[in-house]
């Protein structure tokens, strides 16, 4: 089987393919009657579908993997424990399992790289969810001390009220670009022009 692809994709970081291209090759490898169970990689294939947030692709490719690999490879274990945690949002137990996640160096690029985008789901998830949160809420959330936390949302634009030990979101400001089309204006001037006379 024909691997190229996933090793390319690894190889550029690009993390987000990772699991399309495992279905294809799964696909591929079924066509050609290839038995490539005992050799695939389960713990990336996994870890693609986590980084996708495809959490219910990850839990049926789970249940495929047969008893005897997840026995004799913990790091596919490991990988799932994230998956898990993930599942039943338990979002300080994400982090967890990521901080006691120990795997190969293909794999730990991998995990590392999700690492920093769950924080940053959990960053935008809080600053869309709350206007005022406690320092302890946030650092449960982002998955880190206190201090850190405290110092991450700071650099955010985030105000610190230190004496009820909270922290006031700073929205940040969307920005809508409207384009003016010649088109439409002309449009809009003849209609006016139109309920005028």
């Amino acid at each position: 089987m024909d691997t190229s692809l996933l090793n390319e994709a690894l190889a550029s970081n690009s993390y987000d393919k990772i699991a399309d291209i495992c279905e294809n090759l799964i696909l591929q490898g079924a066509a050609e009657g290839i038995d490539f169970q005992d050799d695939w990689p389960y713990a990336i294939h996994l870890l693609g579908h986590i980084y996708n947030n495809d959490i219910n692709s990850a839990r049926f490719l789970w249940k495929k993997i047969p008893a005897a690999i997840k026995e004799a490879r913990p790091e596919v274990v490991a990988v799932w424990k994230i998956g898990q945690k993930l599942w039943t949002r338990d979002y300080a137990g994400v982090h967890e399992a990521i901080r006691e996640f120990t795997s190969s160096p293909e794999v730990q690029p991998i995990v590392a790289s999700f690492a920093e985008l769950y924080k940053k789901r959990m960053f935008e998830l809080l600053l869309s969810a709350y206007s005022t949160i406690s320092i302890q809420d946030a650092a449960h959330f982002l998955g880190m001390n206190e201090n850190d936390a405290t110092n991450y949302v700071l650099q955010q634009g985030w105000v610190l009220d230190s004496a009820a030990q909270m922290l006031t979101v700073k929205k940040q400001a969307v920005i809508t670009e409207q384009k003016l089309d010649p088109s439409k204006l002309q449009r809009l001037t003849e209609y006016v022009f139109h309920l005028e006379h």
